[in-house]
């Protein structure tokens, strides 16, 4: 199977589903808020939205057992196409969704369903498109491959909120100011969610030519398949799931806080404690740190290559740790300031400094995760970890820091993000060093459990 498509078929997935993934993130903030969870006061408004954007989080674990079934008991390529389609799908409904001042309650109901779906579909991508990467990587160069699906998270970031930024632009909508019967709220969101539908396509055509990874197709001519996954993972590898959770955990506690909740805190009004800085500023200013993001996610790869995956990870989750404790200095309203007082130079340093350690510490993850366990459940223990991971970092981050703000300050969501980057550290201090493990190796599970090809 050629190099090119392999790096393709694994980046434009990811891309894609993160794009989808990202869609939802941005409209949880500037539009699900007034169209879909009316309430007495905008910040009421605002938690319930980011609740159902949390609920993805609660489906992706699932998905993960069940997409991590089918991947190891089908193969790679057959269950990256079915977690792209059920990400795809979701996708475009929600652009399809009537809204609350249509069909009352049901509107915020079917919206948590399709968000559901989409955690779902999420689940199961991100652990299959690292597997096609690693398992057909080079000797010594697994990290370097490793970080082509982690490319996915910046660019599906790019063309989500930069879809957004254009039509809001185009559209003359005002996030300060949101007019319900402007063009924006009335039918230009929902433009993001059904060009889904196009760039879904493109990825299952890519898909449908992939070949089955080789370590996957030894594994299986060998005999080293196993009946029921879940139950061989949580027999022979359950102190890895407990380390990729947490090894995992800072990562996401920093991108959901850098992605979701700052955009809440930035454009948020000023009589609420937050910046009230206009939404397609602060989006131009996001826009631009993520390019570090992307800027640094191969760099991360070489250097894991290089070093180790280990004393990479705790030398920048130390940076992580540290940076949370400079949040008061930089986003205090009294430092950054208000409205169109604002420093916004500073902000794009804040935002530079954090997408820049995201980068460094993602572009690894899709290295390290799936070399924690072998290869008959590692689509399974590698997925579970992950998206086991994605509750305790990232579904509760953004709501966790919208309440710190509104009672103690936004320097204690600072503390937040430190303290999760100490659980990641101890972790990492428990884990041994993965960068030459053999990923073509056989299971410790039962020969009872073993199925054959």
């Amino acid at each position: 199977m050629p190099k090119s498509r392999i790096i393709f078929a694994s980046l434009v997935g990811t891309s894609i589903e993160f794009y989808d993934f990202y869609v939802y993130a941005t409209a949880a903030i500037s539009v699900f808020p007034l169209l879909f969870f009316p309430a007495a006061d905008a910040s009421g408004a605002l938690l319930a939205s980011l609740a159902t954007f949390g609920v993805a989080f609660i489906a992706r674990p699932v998905g993960s057992v069940v997409f991590g079934h089918f991947g190891d008991r089908l193969g790679r390529k057959a269950t990256l196409l079915g977690s792209l389609l059920t990400m795809g799908i979701a996708t475009v409904l929600i652009g399809l969704l009537p809204t609350y001042h249509q069909i009352g309650l049901w509107a915020p109901a079917m919206l948590a369903i399709m968000r559901f779906c989409q955690g779902l579909g999420l689940g199961g991508e991100w652990s299959g498109a690292a597997l096609l990467a690693t398992e057909t990587a080079e000797k010594g160069k697994r990290a370097r491959a490793a970080m082509w699906p982690q490319l996915g998270a910046p660019i599906g970031f790019l063309f989500a909120n930069g879809f957004f930024l254009l039509l809001t632009i185009w559209m003359g909508h005002d996030s300060t100011d949101p007019r319900h019967d402007g063009t924006f709220l009335t039918w230009g969101w929902r433009v993001p969610f059904l060009a889904s539908a196009v760039i879904v396509a493109l990825g299952v055509y890519v898909r449908v030519k992939l070949e089955e990874t080789p370590v996957f197709a030894r594994a299986v001519a060998r005999g080293e398949k196993v009946k029921t996954p879940l139950k061989a993972v949580l027999r022979t590898s359950w102190r890895q799931l407990i380390q990729g959770t947490f090894i995992m955990l800072a990562t996401y506690t920093l991108f959901y806080l850098f992605t979701t909740w700052i955009l809440s805190y930035a454009i948020g009004a000023t009589e609420n404690g937050m910046l009230g800085i206009g939404y397609r500023q602060f989006l131009v200013l996001q826009l631009i740190a993520i390019l570090f993001f992307a800027a640094m996610t191969p760099v991360s790869g070489a250097l894991a290559d290089r070093f180790g995956r280990k004393p990479f990870l705790i030398v920048v989750t130390a940076l992580i740790l540290l940076f949370g404790f400079t949040f008061n200095a930089f986003l205090a309203p009294e430092t950054m300031g208000t409205g169109a007082e604002a420093n916004l130079g500073l902000m794009l340093v804040f935002l530079v400094v954090g997408m820049t350690l995201m980068g460094l510490t993602f572009g690894v993850q899709s290295a390290i995760l799936p070399e924690l366990f072998p290869t008959n459940v590692r689509y399974t223990g590698s997925a579970i970890a992950y998206n086991f991971s994605s509750i305790l970092g990232a579904a509760v981050a953004p709501f966790i820091a919208a309440w710190l703000v509104q009672s103690y300050g936004v320097a204690w969501v600072g503390v937040y993000l430190a303290s999760m980057a100490l659980l990641t550290l101890l972790a990492l201090f428990a884990t041994k060093e993965t960068r030459d493990r053999d990923l073509d190796t056989l299971s410790d599970a039962p020969e009872a459990e073993r199925v054959t090809a």
